[in-house]
């Protein structure tokens, strides 16, 4: 194909770089139709450091090589004339926090708070371990500010608003506290200025920073080779102008990366405020290095950002795409599973039927778990590696267990995981001296095929999967196993038994995100995808007694696809301390209509605008008195055609806790605008459409590719169990389990009683 053939700005490429593979999807005119585009899937190992540096680069190469049909040699600065977006999800920031990579840090915290972020919040997960190992803070050093505001009066006085403090409309003080310490004749006074903060109280600035004082402190860390630090001041939230006055002299000292709170998060509580913002200033240097390095493979045009240079766009944790100066390492815990999260709820929902879905992201490293019933789930809150972050994230359950888990026989246990083999060495089977793993036993069972698997192993990069690596490795195992049997177990036996165990943890953060909160998870819909999904989505359901599975055409690289389908999100949050009155809901109004405003503008300058913008107003509510704040989407609007909070507030509270408190009057402490820009306009029917109009008919055995011996449970090995490949089938064939079905990137698993239909972008399994 000549290179002509394909226009400039024209392919669109995603990457997502996992634990153990990087999986690319690009797309791009088909020469010889314009109109339609073309696909290329690219898949290849993450670390490979005797072949590539960088694996999203390496996979960017190779799409282009196919695309244009030029020869591009390794190493060379890539042209980005005929790229039109790089979309990207990594992993950096999250094995940097789980493996405590990141970089070293100060913290600067008001005077008085140094072990504030040490102590936490007294919560206790393992209270009856002897000895108890609590992850240590990740900044390295503490300097503490001589600086201290504070807010007059409290909230939880019953007579709250009465007693405030009045400010005019330009903030100036018309009329002090009224609250205790007022003799009923002067002003209620105290030392220092009043002035209103950003969530309406009012702040008594009791001790600004010395600057010159900090200036020198800064100075000493510089000095000492910190070049990136946290700021965390005690009500920053509300009053965030000593943060910004330090966060301004670190920059003119030189610190590379400044995380202030109360730019990060205006949100209440100052330890989850203080360790995000400690956690972003260990991430984001990593990321930035990592990115910087990305950016090297490539020539000027893609850094800089412009109107004809081709959009470089990131996935962040909440399923929105970010530019690059949005992007940092707190939004960035959760970008690689967040792109799978997006492809399975955009390709698997159906907004007539509204059956609720579970994604099975089954990777090389771990399972990701999580729930679409329409919209995307957000949790505010979360601990990662024994890190308790305040951002917004996808509600997305980890278990440590994959492809890549490592299998132990310990105390009489079979153990699938916590360890994983990872890219490098990775399992047994792939031929760099690594330990038995979940894929090994894939292979000795049948359920994986070296005949049909990518051959990229070796020194070579051209050797297919080592079958012999693994038997000798289970067969060692076997007799360490058998020596402690009274019954003898045979190898299959032992294998698949490693099998169950997989299945069996990789159900468990399914109950969690289901019966845990009352949902029934049979009245599911399984949308199983990842490396190893197909290979234990037939199981999982069966465990679980969910009756459909939903396997993307490309599921195996459904985080990458996913990309290629995400929204644009760009949101504001401010904070509040406001009762949820009549009185008060006009102005609460207001200010989501000012930020309404703030988050379109922005997402104009994004080039986003009209009818492909949608934006969310929320505000985040608690009874008087719980610490329990709820982010809450008001219902439809009322008889007064007003969006209506206290409704949709006191649905979601009873859903969550199973009571009301109905006496408690309703704080809010935030508001938020999240707005959305659409990439695309519609993904047309959906499958359950399809499926319903299709005409279906069964495949002969004799169609399989090959028969290959293959074992399932109850039943043993199947020594002719039929092979299909799936670009071999036809939309509207059925195939009967037992069976396999494979294409380029995966392996399908079906047991006996599973039946497959393939539609045009699904193969739609229902379970007997």
């Amino acid at each position: 194909m000549a290179p002509a053939a394909i226009p400039d700005r024209s392919i669109r490429i995603c990457a997502d770089r996992g634990g153990t593979f990087c999986d690319v999807h690009a797309s791009y005119p088909d020469p010889a139709n314009p109109k339609q585009r073309k696909d290329i899937v690219v898949k290849l190992l993450s670390q490979d450091p005797g072949n590539y540096k960088d694996a999203p680069t390496e996979g960017i190469r190779r799409v282009l090589e196919i695309a244009t049909g030029e020869q591009i040699p390794r190493g060379e600065i890539l042209n980005t004339d005929k790229i039109d977006y790089i979309r990207l999800s990594t992993t950096v920031a999250t094995n940097a926090l789980l493996e405590r990579k990141g970089h070293k840090h100060a913290l600067l915290i008001t005077r008085g708070f140094k072990d504030l972020l040490l102590i936490g919040n007294q919560s206790r997960p393992k209270i009856f371990d002897l000895n108890i190992r609590r992850p240590p803070p990740l900044y390295s050093t503490v300097v503490e500010v001589d600086e201290r505001v504070t807010l007059v009066g409290y909230t939880s006085d019953p007579k709250a608003e009465e007693h405030a403090v009045q400010f005019d409309e330009d903030g100036r003080v018309v009329r002090r506290y009224r609250g205790r310490g007022w003799d009923g004749v002067g002003d209620a006074e105290g030392p220092g200025e009043i002035v209103r903060g950003l969530s309406g109280e009012a702040v008594r600035i009791m001790k600004r920073p010395d600057i010159e004082a900090v200036k020198e402190d800064l100075q000493r860390l510089y000095d000492e080779g910190y070049r990136s630090i946290a700021i965390v001041f005690c009500h920053s939230y509300t009053f965030p102008e000593h943060e910004r006055q330090v966060g301004a002299l670190a920059r003119e000292v030189g610190f590379r990366h400044v995380s202030e709170s109360s730019q990060l998060l205006p949100m209440i509580k100052m330890v989850p405020r203080g360790v995000s913002s400690t956690a972003d200033a260990y991430l984001t240097p990593i990321l930035r290095d990592y990115l910087d390095g990305f950016f090297n493979g490539f020539d000027e045009k893609l850094r800089d950002g412009r109107l004809r240079s081709p959009r470089v766009e990131f996935m962040g944790s909440d399923g929105g795409l970010l530019d690059l100066k949005n992007f940092s390492g707190l939004k960035s815990i959760l970008s690689g599973p967040a792109g799978g999260v997006v492809g399975y709820a955009l390709t698997s929902w159906d907004e007539k039927r509204r059956r609720p879905i579970i994604g099975l992201d089954v990777g090389g490293t771990s399972t990701d778990v999580s729930r679409f019933a329409g919209r995307y789930e957000v949790v505010y809150e979360t601990t990662t590696a024994g890190v308790t972050i305040q951002s917004p994230q996808l509600d997305i359950n980890t278990v440590a267990a994959g492809g890549g888990s490592c299998l132990n026989f310990r105390n009489g246990l079979f153990l699938a995981g916590p360890e994983s083999a990872g890219a490098e060495p990775g399992p047994a089977c792939y031929r760099k001296g690594g330990p038995l793993a979940v894929t090994d036993a894939n292979l000795m069972l049948g359920r994986l095929l070296p005949d049909y698997f990518p051959k990229i192993f070796g020194k070579s990069e051209k050797e297919p999967l080592d079958v012999e690596a693994s038997r000798s490795a289970f067969e060692a195992l076997a007799k360490d196993i058998n020596a402690d049997q009274e019954k003898e177990l045979g190898l299959d036996e032992i294998v698949y038994g490693f099998i169950k165990v997989a299945n069996e943890t990789m159900c468990r953060p399914i109950r969690a995100l289901t019966e845990a909160r009352g949902y029934a998870t049979s009245k599911h819909i399984l949308a199983s995808f990842g490396g190893a999904g197909g290979q234990h989505a037939c199981e999982i359901a069966e465990l679980l007694g969910i009756k459909t599975i939903l396997i993307h055409r490309y599921s195996s690289i459904l985080s990458a696809y996913g990309l290629a389908l995400a929204d644009r999100a760009y949101e504001l949050q401010e904070p509040s301390s406001t009762f949820y009155t009549p009185e008060n809901r006009s102005s609460l109004v207001a200010r989501l209509d000012r930020l309404d405003a703030a988050v379109r503008e922005e997402l104009a300058r994004q080039g986003f605008e009209g009818d492909r913008v949608h934006t969310e107003r929320m505000l985040n509510m608690r009874f008087e008195g719980t610490d329990t704040a709820l982010m809450v989407l008001p219902d439809a609007k009322d008889g007064d055609g007003k969006e209506d909070f206290e409704a949709a507030f006191k649905r979601v509270y009873k859903s969550e806790f199973g009571f009301l408190l109905e006496t408690k009057t309703i704080i809010v402490d935030d508001v938020k605008v999240r707005g959305i820009g659409k990439t695309f306009d519609t993904l047309g029917e959906s499958v359950f459409e399809e499926v319903e109009k299709l005409e279906k008919r069964p495949v002969d055995r004799v169609q399989a590719d090959s028969t290959h011996s293959t074992y399932f449970d109850k039943l043993g090995r199947v020594d002719d169990t039929p092979v299909f490949l799936l670009p071999a089938l036809a939309v509207g064939d059925v195939v009967e389990g037992p069976a396999m079905i494979i294409d380029d990137t995966q392996t399908i698993v079906l047991i006996p009683g599973a039946r497959a239909v393939l539609t045009s972008k699904h193969l739609y399994i229902t379970l007997q």
